[in-house]
């Protein structure tokens, strides 16, 4: 394909959203109760859902709850992490929607207080570490993914200087840029990220001068951290850089400047925390997948790395997956010198879900 059709796709997902809206709205303006339908599936996305990243990584999982449960799913794009999702929330409430897939990490909070209000309703939220009584979270940690990319990225990388574009300052992104800087430190202790913010989850502007910005540099390899890989994945292309992937795998896409990444298969995990709502079984906490679940799956490789990398990278993806490796473990030392992590020791889940650093070796701010 030439290009993302972002613009034609966008326009027509927004039509068909205001019909949605048009509909379910009016269904809770009867003022009626309206029964909850564990059957029937609400999920909410920040963005588009054919971003080609984070968003259709969870639409995927939709799909496959809705082709291998004949479930009814009602899906809501590009709504903010604002007030706006609550009222998108009450819309799939009031039209009889019992479970809600609440995808984004600023959700959480709106979650709980529409939880309190509609106890019958189950909330599951993508991330964080809070619950209520009818809100639970899921998650795969894709950790030991982005510390093999980093991997990859170290041994192929000939300047040794690293990119990261990130959306948020959030701990979500900071143990990803920390576990990859981690992996590439692994084969070249010398090797630096530098860290680029751009305050939004699809702002493709800013990515593309980002991506200029490091190849400039002398930088790379860039790896990311926002909703859609596109345009970062197009702007090293045309750059002769490399890009370590997120979310969803698209390698076909820029094959020039492909090495690696690590994408998400939330299906089978959506399926059984479905099937335990419908069962009654199902009690809110944080339910984790990772690579060795196959909830974070660690993508196929470039041609730019060579056969010999390739099985060193997966030998060592069989040691993290048999647990005999833990990348948390120290010593793990902060930008400014601090050891979190002695030698010997791990981080624990919840030090690593509420990271607030970026390690040694990281170029840019963690607040």
């Amino acid at each position: 394909m030439d290009g993302f059709p972002m613009a034609a796709g966008m326009a027509a997902r927004v039509r068909g959203l205001a019909l949605a809206g048009a509909v379910l709205l009016a269904a809770g303006a009867v003022g009626q109760a309206v029964a909850q339908d564990k059957d029937k599936l609400g999920f909410i996305y920040v963005g588009p859902a054919a971003d080609y990243g984070y968003n259709m990584s969870m639409d995927l999982g939709r799909k496959h709850v809705e082709e291998s449960m004949g479930v009814s799913t009602t899906a809501f794009e590009a709504i903010p992490e604002t007030a706006e999702v609550e009222r998108v929330m009450e819309r799939l409430i009031n039209s009889g929607h019992g479970i809600i897939f609440a995808t984004s990490y600023g959700y959480l909070d709106h979650a709980i207080k529409l939880g309190e209000k509609y106890p019958e309703v189950a909330f599951l939220h993508a991330g964080g570490l809070k619950t209520s009584a009818n809100v639970g979270t899921y998650w795969a940690d894709s950790d030991d993914g982005m510390y093999l990319a980093g991997v990859v990225a170290g041994s192929v990388s000939r300047s040794g200087k690293l990119g990261f574009v990130g959306a948020f300052q959030i701990p979500q992104l900071l143990r990803s840029i920390n576990a990859f800087t981690l992996g590439a430190q692994s084969v070249n202790p010398a090797a630096t990220t530098t860290v680029v913010w751009t305050g939004g989850w699809w702002e493709p502007q800013k990515e593309a001068e980002a991506v200029n910005a490091f190849a400039d540099a002398g930088i790379d390899v860039i790896a990311e951290q926002v909703d859609s890989p596109i345009t970062i994945g197009e702007t090293a292309t045309k750059r002769g850089v490399y890009i370590i992937g997120k979310d969803v795998d698209i390698s076909d896409r820029v094959p020039e400047a492909w090495l690696t990444g690590v994408s998400w298969n939330w299906g089978p995990m959506m399926a059984d925390l479905v099937k335990e709502v419908q069962a009654g079984t199902w009690t809110p906490s944080h339910v984790r997948g990772d690579l060795a679940s196959g909830h974070a799956v660690l993508d196929p490789f470039g041609t730019a790395v060579p056969e010999n990398l390739q099985k060193k990278v997966l030998a060592m993806k069989e040691e993290i997956v048999a647990g005999r490796k833990d990348i948390w473990e120290g010593p793990i030392v902060k930008q400014d010198g601090t050891e979190v992590a002695p030698a010997g020791t791990a981080l624990s889940m919840e030090q690593v879900e509420t990271m607030d650093f970026l390690v040694k070796g990281v170029i840019g701010a963690a607040q």
